[in-house]
């Protein structure tokens, strides 16, 4: 039997593309039979380590270009999409130590990460609303106020700023960003770029440190 591939996730749950994609990514995952190592990161802390700016930041050009690409991508992925959320951009991070309690109690997560990814984007729902994120993991089969009260603990903020330092030190600069055998995909719009090359079975193409 053949050993399944590896996928390091880098993601955010306030990530407009990484909720663009996370139906044909857990698709592929399922199709190729890959085991993925979920890693929420602070994306604010990847942007001003690389250099990206937040939509607010960027020329008018940019954003008016970004709202034409998103209905593209929600028509191209058949999926709904809020084009301007309430509440974005917001803090991620709640849920993301809900989802790491999670990943600690050996649960599966899958549900809890695909919900959470529509807060923002379907649900027009304030990620930083720890009423909203209980719910969100109890409609995902967990226990809600149980993984709240869990992830305040310090072993859960030391995770989460190791996973940051982490995508940091291997050259992640936004989301999503997957790490299969040590070469980078960077955007939903290279999964057929990942699916390629695991089954292509070529020879990875490492990311080169550049100073």
């Amino acid at each position: 039997m053949s050993k399944k591939k590896v996928v390091d996730f880098y993601f955010s749950f306030v990530s407009l593309y990484t909720y663009i994609g996370d139906k044909a990514f857990q698709d592929l995952v399922q199709r190729l039979d890959l085991e993925v190592n979920y890693k929420p990161i602070d994306l604010h802390a990847i942007f001003t380590a690389s250099g990206g700016l937040p939509v607010s930041k960027r020329p008018p050009q940019r954003q008016s270009y970004r709202l034409v690409e998103m209905q593209r991508w929600a028509l191209i992925r058949n999926i709904p999409l809020v084009l301007k959320p309430k509440y974005h951009p917001c803090s991620a991070e709640i849920g993301h130590r809900m989802l790491l309690a999670a990943i600690a109690n050996q649960q599966d997560i899958k549900d809890f990460v695909g919900n959470a990814l529509k807060v923002l984007w379907v649900d027009d729902l304030n990620l930083a609303d720890p009423d909203v994120m209980i719910a969100v993991a109890n409609r995902s089969g967990l226990n809600g106020p149980a993984l709240y009260e869990q992830s305040k603990a310090g072993s859960i903020t030391e995770k989460m700023n190791a996973l940051t330092q982490e995508g940091l030190e291997k050259q992640v600069f936004g989301t999503p960003f997957f790490i299969c055998e040590g070469e980078p995909f960077w955007g939903q719009d290279r999964l057929e770029m990942l699916e390629d090359f695991i089954i292509s079975g070529r020879q990875p193409i490492p990311s080169p440190i550049i100073t």
